[in-house]
């Protein structure tokens, strides 16, 4: 089975990923403590598993070498999340400038970024991530590739293991079902 993955057949991984996939998941899980961030180290295990697989020797089982990709993902998600949350303080700061200050003769120091904007900002935010993380799996991963990832069509091709029209269709599919899902959670919360 293995080697039939290593030959690029889609089919033979695809059993090796759902044979491990429960255990995957429940690492990503206890590491993240957040279903949905648990899913995307899921899905870059399995992204990464597939870019890498040829790399595979067999030195220890297919799930170990599953796992050690998967703790290295979670690893990267969570030092990533780290960062964003460790925002530097400028980002805090008022958004006019010392130049802009002084030339409208303002002594008022601070232009504080509008609270309302800000949480309409985080809201519309968390609006499209759940519609990414909502989508059917088969959009949702060639969606990332594509806009997150910013890979070509010819190489999400290769890694989903599709023909290019293939790929370009699923990818418009994902663009328009994604499209659906903001615009009904929009009309449901602002409508």
């Amino acid at each position: 089975l293995i080697a039939r993955a290593q030959a690029g057949d889609f089919e033979a991984f695809t059993t090796l990923v759902n044979a491990n996939k429960n255990k995957i998941y429940a690492l990503a899980l206890k590491m993240t403590s957040n279903a949905q961030d648990a899913e995307d180290v899921v899905q870059e295990t399995f992204l990464k598993a597939i870019d890498k697989i040829d790399q595979f020797r067999g030195e220890s089982s297919f799930g170990t070498w599953l796992y050690a990709i998967a703790l290295n993902q979670a690893r990267a998600h969570l030092a990533k999340q780290k960062q964003t949350d460790l925002k530097p303080i400028e980002e805090y700061l008022p958004t006019r400038s010392a130049e802009d200050l002084h030339s409208s003769g303002s002594h008022n120091l601070f232009d504080w970024k509008d609270p309302h904007q800000l949480l309409e900002d985080e809201q519309l935010k968390a609006i499209i991530d759940t519609a990414i993380a909502d989508l059917p799996v088969k959009y949702r991963e060639v969606f990332l590739l594509r806009y997150i990832e910013e890979l070509s069509i010819k190489e999400i091709a290769k890694i989903i293991n599709e023909s290019v029209a293939s790929t370009k269709s699923r990818v418009l599919r994902a663009r328009l079902a994604l499209r659906d899902q903001i615009s009904k959670a929009l009309e449901d919360n602002y409508g």
